[in-house]
């Protein structure tokens, strides 16, 4: 774990721009799973993960393979 794990690091406007990006199209997945899957424990299952999966998401944008955030 990088020493910077949880420090607040502000992103740039290159990594905004690819986290809007990521979040539009976990929103479309997310849509498409709410229409289609049926009501129940399974379905909030799914919809919590792929929350998980966006923010983790997110989180790579900014960071490089060794966890030190990245700098544009």
């Amino acid at each position: 774990m990088h020493k910077s794990t949880f420090e607040y690091h502000n992103p740039t406007d290159a990594q905004k721009a690819s986290m809007e990006k990521l979040r539009a199209a976990a929103k479309t997945y997310a849509d498409a799973l709410d229409e289609v899957l049926p009501a129940g424990p399974d379905k909030t299952y799914v919809l919590r993960s792929l929350r998980t999966v966006a923010m983790w998401a997110n989180v790579a944008v900014t960071r490089g393979a060794d966890g030190a955030p990245l700098e544009d």
